[in-house]
């Protein structure tokens, strides 16, 4: 076994020139007042990895131009769709009305374990939320599902990225078998 050189690892991956016609998973992400710039840059380079529809930044998330998010985000900024809405309600109502089913990534009463997601919940929009206090009740209402992620040891939770990243590649793996990047 030996390391691929970035020349490699390059080829196997989509051109910049072919980004805006790829084949993407039917999977809108929103992201509710999550302060970190670099939790948004992570974010960002995360829904990159998976091919995401698109990301929808609401509240007082922050939104690109910004150095911090860059940091993380390493250019895909401009490789993942993305738009910012003040509102989250309002975008929930509109993908609900285009008939995606509505996800947070949240401890609830229902919740399921975020593995026990089936084809047939797709196209969806997973939301998660805020660091500190998590998707807003207002926000949960309106959610078709909630899923979790287990956890084993003394905390909660872990950090937002981190959960998005483990929720976003389960979901990804659910919908597609196999993604076209071509």
């Amino acid at each position: 076994m030996r390391k691929l050189t970035h020349s490699e690892i390059s080829e196997k991956r989509i051109s910049t020139e072919h980004i805006e016609s790829a084949s993407r998973i039917p999977l809108v992400i929103l992201v509710d007042n999550v302060r970190s710039l670099y939790n948004v840059g992570s974010i960002f380079r995360t829904s990159d990895g998976v091919m995401i529809e698109k990301l929808i930044l609401a509240g007082f998330t922050p939104h690109p131009p910004r150095k911090e998010i860059e940091k993380t985000a390493l250019g895909s900024t401009k490789s993942v769709p993305w738009e910012y809405v003040k509102h989250p309600v309002e975008a929930i109502h509109a993908l609900k009305e285009s008939g995606y089913k509505i996800c947070c990534l949240e401890l609830t009463d229902k919740s399921i374990p975020h593995y026990d997601i089936k084809k047939t919940d797709f196209p969806m929009c997973l939301v998660i939320g805020n660091e500190i206090t998590g998707v807003a009740k207002e926000v949960i209402e309106l959610c078709d599902v909630g899923i979790e992620i287990p956890m084993f040891g003394t905390k909660q939770s872990l950090n937002v990225a981190v959960a998005y990243g483990i929720a976003v590649f389960e979901l990804a793996k659910i919908c597609t078998a196999k993604l076209s990047l071509r």
